[in-house]
């Protein structure tokens, strides 16, 4: 097996813009949410920007940040 490759290193002297980095993505309750494994679900429960509570019907699942894989609909 091998190691995915580490991200590179910006140098502070480097005349390249640095890449932008991506906002948090945040989940109200109530919001209706799609995950690539479970299907659609509902938030039903925040706790402090380190995980949500979603039901997708047939389970309910604690989604951990960062929330690669869930997207608000």
């Amino acid at each position: 097996m091998t190691k995915p490759a580490a991200p590179k290193r910006r140098l502070p002297t480097s005349p390249f813009k640095a890449p932008a980095t991506p906002a948090p993505k945040h989940f109200a309750m109530g919001d209706q949410v799609t995950h690539d494994v479970y299907g659609l679900g509902r938030v039903i429960g925040i706790e402090d920007d380190i995980a949500v509570l979603v039901d997708f019907g047939s389970a309910q699942m604690r989604i951990l940040s960062p929330y690669a894989k869930m997207t608000k609909l």
